[in-house]
């Protein structure tokens, strides 16, 4: 990655994190998009799996900070989705809107698993619900959000050559 891609990847991975503490609660919603999600999926794809695990760590930090009763799931899953998703960036990876948002779709969908899995909080019922009805609406969600982003960004976020 030269170092002019790396920085408008850095900018937009900025942009999502803010757009996922400033926007995101104004929005209120039961379902929310996860801009935090995107922000690691992007880098992923363009960075080794040692880092973007290193960035999802560090993200999910940032996150479980905000919500201590929870502390480590977020990092935990962000660690996870990261890797994988930087070790599946051959397979995904193309120029496909509809492959992105798969991509995106189960990104979000493998995070909220992790930490509903990791965090334990609530009951086998409530767990369930979350992850069979509340986690696929949010991830759909987020891969919608994930495709406009690439798409208002298509220039800044070029495909990585493999």
């Amino acid at each position: 990655m030269n170092l002019q891609r790396a920085v408008r990847t850095a900018l937009v991975f900025v942009v999502l994190v803010g757009a996922h503490y400033f926007l995101r609660p104004l929005f209120g919603w039961r379902v929310a998009m996860d801009f935090l999600v995107i922000a690691v999926l992007l880098v992923a794809v363009r960075v080794r799996p040692g880092v973007a695990a290193l960035i999802g760590f560090g993200l999910g930090l940032v996150g479980d900070a905000l919500a201590p009763a929870t502390f480590g799931a977020g990092a935990l899953a962000m660690t996870l989705v990261g890797f994988g998703a930087s070790w599946l960036k051959a397979v995904f990876f193309s120029d496909n809107v509809f492959l992105h948002a798969f991509f995106f779709f189960m990104g979000k969908w493998a995070f909220d698993a992790i930490f509903v899995l990791a965090s334990r909080q609530g009951g086998v019922y409530e767990m369930a619900t979350q992850l069979v009805l509340w986690s696929p609406l949010a991830a759909a969600l987020t891969a919608v959000t994930g495709v406009v982003v690439l798409l208002l960004f298509r220039g800044m976020l070029e495909a990585p050559s493999s």
